[in-house]
């Protein structure tokens, strides 16, 4: 019996992470240029990793402030 492997599409994230990634490398390519394209892709990787969880951690205490808001003016009209 022979199976078919179906290669998947990437992802949204997967696209957006490279894009982010490629980014990276373009505004640091001089200081990376020093190191390996191993750890150059580490680098890489571990600054967009960061970035991200910064962003969602944004988004969440944004979101965390509104609802205080909202709350607060509706107990004290």
């Amino acid at each position: 019996m022979e199976t078919t492997r179906t290669t998947e599409s990437p992802s949204e994230e997967e696209i957006q992470r490279a894009y982010f990634e490629s980014k990276m490398r373009e505004v640091f390519g001089d200081e990376m240029k020093k190191l390996s394209e191993d750890l150059q892709s580490a680098l890489a990787d571990d600054i967009v990793t960061a970035f991200l969880n910064r962003i969602s951690l944004f988004v969440k205490i944004q979101a965390k402030k509104k609802r205080y808001t909202r709350t607060k003016r509706s107990l004290n009209p």
